[in-house]
């Protein structure tokens, strides 16, 4: 999975959000080292809604614009859930190797 679509799966697991709010929420997770423009973010939102990852909440006219809310759907969280339990057992492997490494260095 790309980065930047964990990252947008994540933000939404907070709950259904707009464009704006993903890419606030991509923003604030990462640190700010990932910061998504709108073609981008919307091409992913595009491409996870069409896989059944994400869906369209709901939407709402603010300053007469079309404002659309996206949530995760139960195999976005699925998806995400286990793309985190995979990162997470990676980077254990990769911190006890690096603990392994830095003792036979000394």
């Amino acid at each position: 999975m790309q980065e930047a679509t964990f990252l947008v799966l994540t933000a939404l697991a907070d709950g259904s959000q707009h464009g704006y709010a993903i890419m606030a929420g991509v923003r604030e997770i990462s640190g700010g080292r990932v910061r998504l423009r709108a073609g981008t973010l919307y091409a992913a939102l595009d491409r996870l809604c069409a896989d059944g990852m994400v869906r369209v909440d709901r939407e709402e006219v603010v300053d007469n614009r079309l404002r659309r809310y996206y949530r995760l759907t139960p195999a976005g969280s699925k998806l995400l859930a286990a793309e985190a339990a995979r990162l997470h057992a990676n980077a254990i492997a990769a911190l006890s190797r690096l603990r392994l490494a830095e003792g036979m260095a000394t």
